[in-house]
C-alpha cells in the first residue's frame, strides 16, 4: 500500500501548552507511528482573534496510508482526549491539530479541506513547515513552502520557544 506524507500543524495556548503539545505528539505516535520529521516549537501571538494568550506551534510529518476522513476523526478525538473544549471560531485552545497537507491530494468537502485553506496566510504555520519540508510543493499554488513563506504578508513575529 502506498504511503502519503501527512503534514500536520499543532497549536496550544491554554493550560500547560508544552504538555498539551507533548500529549498530542504521543497520541499521534500511537495512531501513525514515529514522526518522520518534527519541527522545533515556536511561540506566537494569537492570529485572527488576538485578545488571548500566546500559542505554542509546531509541525510534524508522518508517513501514513490511512484515509483522510479517518485521520481527521482520530485528530478530533485526540484533541478532546488532551482536553479541548468546544468554543467559538479562533478562540483559545488546549490543543488544535490541523491537516495541512496529505501528500499532493486536494480535498474539498464540508468536513475537510486539504491543503489547509489559510495555511499560506499564516506565518506561524509556514515557519515550522519551512523547517521540516521547505521544498514541499503546495498542490494548488505550485509554490514550495519557502516561497510561500517569503510571499506571506503576515508578519506576525514567530520565535523559537524557550521554556522559562
Amino acid at each position: 500500500m502506498n504511503t502519503n506524507r501527512l503534514i500536520l500543524h499543532l497549536g496550544s495556548n491554554m493550560g500547560d501548552r508544552f504538555a498539551n503539545l507533548s500529549k498530542g505528539i504521543e497520541g499521534l505516535e500511537l495512531e501513525f507511528g514515529k514522526p518522520a520529521l518534527q519541527s522545533k516549537i515556536y511561540e506566537t501571538k494569537a492570529w485572527g482573534n488576538t485578545d488571548q494568550a500566546k500559542f505554542l506551534n509546531m509541525a510534524v510529518l508522518f508517513n501514513c496510508n490511512q484515509a483522510p476522513n479517518a485521520i481527521l476523526e482520530k485528530l478530533k478525538n485526540l484533541e478532546i482526549k488532551v482536553g479541548r473544549k468546544s468554543r467559538a471560531h479562533w478562540q483559545e485552545r488546549e490543543l488544535d491539530i490541523d491537516i495541512i497537507f496529505y501528500e499532493n491530494n486536494i480535498i474539498n468537502t464540508p468536513m475537510l479541506i486539504v491543503p489547509h485553506a489559510l495555511m499560506h496566510e499564516r506565518n506561524f504555520v509556514l515557519r515550522p513547515l519551512d523547517e521540516i519540508c521547505p521544498q514541499f510543493i503546495h498542490p494548488v499554488f505550485k509554490k514550495n513552502i519557502s516561497e510561500l513563506l517569503e510571499m506571506c504578508s503576515d508578519k506576525l513575529e514567530v520565535n523559537v520557544w524557550k521554556a522559562n
